[in-house]
């Protein structure tokens, strides 16, 4: 990987290291986390820098603050300049711009390593370009989600489609539909099977911490490969997945991986697990 990877100077993202796991912190609390043009690029610019940093087993994504996640795209910034946007084209009347999943998904980024989402307070619109292409998300107790695009005059396109294959269609039908009138709780949020955690806020950081710690112990190139394996079910349906199933299995066996996971087997040492 080349140099030019320097998370000291982004401005709307922190990101530090503990061990194999990487701790990414949308920065910008003064506008509810929101996203602009600026962490967008610094968003993509670290998912595609963690594709090729071996030290990064796996990702933990949360908001800075303890009142929002994330809001989805800034309203005041982005939004007001959207008309003089070179990222805007069409009639006056219908007008297109560019979608901005492609850069703050991690998967549209082409990274394959595990990212648990710590949702730590108010998430909506934009956000779910994050949860959609998470792999765990956990919430804290206070956690709402909605889906305000309607309300705002916005089709809400992108980001149902993307969330359709985490949620009941009965459900994100309603989120959409209904805009700003209706949030949910993180309690409703785990029933439909979005959130598979709810802790107390002061716990979310020490929960995602075991999590993606516990994740990033194991031997990455079988976890990665089961990752994959995983996502191709759910993007492709179980057939055509299975077509791919021995090219993945093949990629995600090494000897080595194979070997250290006898040894631990036959040391007679058990993980002191954790039940759910």
């Amino acid at each position: 990987m080349g140099t030019s990877f320097d998370p000291n100077e982004f401005e709307t993202i922190a990101i530090d290291f503990d061990g194999n796991v990487a701790w990414v912190t949308l920065n910008r609390p003064d506008v509810l986390n929101a996203f602009n043009s600026l962490m967008q690029k610094e968003i993509r610019e670290t998912w595609r820098a963690f594709r090729e940093m071996d030290e990064v087993h796996a990702v933990v994504l949360t908001g800075s603050g303890g009142k929002s996640f994330c809001v989805g795209i800034d309203r005041d910034g982005e939004m007001s300049a959207l008309d003089e946007s070179e990222n805007l084209y069409g009639t006056s009347n219908n007008f297109m711009y560019d979608d901005p999943g492609d850069d703050l998904g991690p998967k549209s980024c082409d990274l394959w390593k595990p990212v648990i989402c710590a949702v730590n307070g108010m998430c909506c619109g934009g956000a779910f370009y994050f949860l959609a292409e998470s792999d765990i998300i956990i919430a804290a107790e206070h956690a709402t989600f909605f889906d305000p695009h309607v309300t705002y005059g916005m089709p809400a396109v992108y980001e149902p489609m993307k969330m359709a294959q985490r949620m009941p269609l009965g459900e994100i039908l309603r989120m959409t539909l209904l805009g700003n009138h209706e949030r949910l709780s993180a309690e409703t949020a785990k029933r439909i099977g979005l959130v598979s955690e709810i802790v107390p806020m002061d716990d979310l950081r020490n929960r995602a911490s075991w999590i993606s710690s516990a994740i990033a112990s194991q031997p990455t190139i079988a976890v990665q490969a089961s990752l994959r394996a995983i996502w191709a079910a759910n993007d492709l349906g179980r057939l055509d997945a299975l077509s791919h199933a021995p090219s993945l299995l093949s990629t995600g066996m090494s000897k080595k991986a194979m070997a250290e996971g006898q040894a631990l087997f036959e040391s007679g040492e058990r993980i002191d697990h954790q039940t759910r």
